[in-house]
């Protein structure tokens, strides 16, 4: 059974979806949302946002973003 931390871990490594760019993702691509420094603000956060986007992935986000864009288009 995956719990739902570990659910959330794997985000990270998911494919794209559509509207993900290497400055926002749609859902949250944290490993650990609860140490996020932008969880739960409105305006930010794929939590409390209504469009499910975040405006502030993780750091390490748009090297992942480059990764999967190249696993998408058979590149490696």
């Amino acid at each position: 059974m995956v719990t739902p931390k570990a659910a959330q871990a794997q985000r990270f490594h998911e494919p794209l979806r559509d509207g993900d760019t290497d400055k926002r993702t749609v859902g949250c691509r944290h490993t650990n949302p609860d140490i996020c420094s932008k969880n739960a603000m409105p305006s930010v956060c794929a939590f409390a946002r209504a469009d499910g986007m975040c405006l502030a992935p993780p750091a390490s986000w748009s090297r992942q973003y480059r990764r999967l864009v190249e696993l998408r288009d058979g590149k490696k």
